[in-house]
């Protein structure tokens, strides 16, 4: 049997920016439970030039490994419960902050498949069906406060890119990880709605239960991937959207309407804190509606530092180990 394990980062901002005491939140959680979450989780920090928009970037929680998909669901509820027991920020999945244009602080979804034989086999059938997986969570819709299209992250983000020759490279959208052994799909915004994570899932377990090899057509995705990236579903993988329907049933209007849509709509309508707002609370509450913000930018010196003692400095004998592994 195929298994399953989700990896999602998400930003916590205050109100408008993440700051350093998104490190006090992960020393928070990883006493909480720390023999879970030692290995995890994990902090994420922006990089060269986009440092000047704040060093913080997305903390990060696993689930533990799945075969049934509602299994892996619950256990995703579960870590959102405990991120948001420990965190009085605005809690949000968003692929890319949307007021600015940063390029190395992107926060993703990423998907481990394990437990199968031939892994050569469930790469490219991924492949094959690639240009539709990514629609199933699309949630980045603006940079610099400017509409870009489906997915900014997608399209500029360091940590994804095409598919290239060596499916072993890290940046690319669809991998296979040396530390863990398992075909990692890379390329996916992480977005509030538990029900679009759901039936992408049931996609994935789909195309891994099949017993046949597809082509996988590298080229026409890399050839599409910055169309997808723009405008979301193509008439070019109609075909696609077909076919994978006839392995396993999702309605259309889920990739047709994307999160990213929803997203858009109402940054125009609420302005950024109440964009945030609302994902905020279809995080913790599964109300994708803005909400009152009472919160202020607090000074957060003092909260980094006790977040570095207490969470990064007790991991750096793993964050040693997981880069040998992933080298």
């Amino acid at each position: 049997m195929p298994t399953f394990g989700i990896e999602e980062e998400v930003f916590i901002t205050e109100p408008e920016r993440p700051t350093m005491r998104s490190m006090y939140y992960l020393a928070k959680l990883l006493a909480r439970d720390p023999g879970y979450y030692y290995t995890h989780s994990a902090s994420n920090f922006a990089r060269g030039s986009d440092l000047k928009q704040g060093m913080m970037s997305g903390v990060e929680i696993s689930t533990k490994v799945h075969e049934d998909i509602e299994d892996l669901i619950c256990d995703l509820q579960k870590r959102r419960a405990d991120v948001s027991a420990v965190s009085s920020g605005l809690i949000v999945p968003v692929g890319h902050l949307l007021d600015v244009d940063t390029p190395t602080n992107t926060c993703a979804i990423h998907i481990h498949i394990g437990g199968v034989i031939d892994k050569h086999r469930l790469y490219n059938n991924l492949l094959h069906f690639l240009p539709i997986l990514p629609l199933f969570t699309l949630n980045s819709p603006m940079v610099g406060g400017n509409y870009f299209g489906k997915s900014y992250r997608m399209y500029k983000s360091f940590a994804i890119g095409p598919i290239g020759s060596d499916w072993s490279v890290r940046f690319q959208d669809l991998i296979y990880s040396k530390r863990l052994g398992t075909i990692e799909l890379r390329l996916c915004d992480p977005c509030w709605d538990l029900n679009r994570i759901r039936y992408l899932m049931k996609v994935l377990k789909a195309i891994a239960e099949l017993n046949e090899t597809l082509q996988p057509n590298v080229k026409r995705y890399n050839d599409l991937r910055e169309d997808i990236c723009r405008m979301g579903l193509l008439d070019e993988t109609a075909d696609l959207v077909s076919e994978l329907q006839s392995i396993t049933d999702f309605p259309t209007q889920i990739i047709e309407s994307t999160a990213s849509d929803e997203l858009k709509k109402c940054y125009e309508e609420h302005g950024l804190v109440g964009a945030y707002s609302a994902v905020d609370n279809g995080y913790r509450n599964g109300c994708f509606e803005p909400r009152e913000v009472t919160q202020t930018q607090q000074a957060d010196i003092g909260f980094g530092i006790l977040g570095f003692a207490g969470y990064y400095v007790p991991r750096l004998p793993y964050y040693a180990w997981k880069g040998l592994m992933e080298s």
